[in-house]
C-alpha cells in the first residue's frame, strides 16, 4: 500500500532512544513498527466497540424479557436443577447427596 501521509509526534528523548534501539535490535525500521502498533490499536478498538455493542444488545434483550415477564427466580432455577440432578443420579443408580 502506498504511503502518502506523514505523522509527526512529540515524545521524550529517552523513549525515542529506547524505541530506536529496540527497532534496530529487531532489524526492523521504526516506521514499520509504528505502523504495526497503529494497526493493532485500531483492531483492538474495533473489537472493543463490537464487544460493547454485543453486551448492550444482551442487556437490552434481558431488560425487555424482564419487562414482559419472561423471568425465572433464582430459587426456581435452583429447584429445577436440584430436581434434574436427583433424577440423573437416580437413573445412574447413585445416591442423592
Amino acid at each position: 500500500m502506498p504511503k502518502e501521509a506523514v505523522f509527526t509526534m512529540k515524545l521524550e528523548p529517552e523513549l525515542r532512544e529506547a524505541f530506536m534501539a529496540e527497532a534496530e535490535a529487531s532489524h526492523r525500521p521504526a516506521s514499520q513498527i509504528v505502523r504495526d502498533l497503529m494497526r493493532e490499536f485500531v483492531e483492538r478498538q474495533r473489537q472493543a466497540r463490537e464487544y460493547n455493542a454485543l453486551l448492550r444488545a444482551k442487556v437490552e434483550t434481558a431488560r425487555a424479557q424482564i419487562a414482559s415477564g419472561l423471568v425465572v427466580s433464582n430459587a426456581d432455577v435452583q429447584a429445577r436443577f436440584a430436581a434434574r440432578r436427583a433424577a440423573l443420579r437416580a437413573e445412574a443408580g447413585g445416591t442423592d447427596a
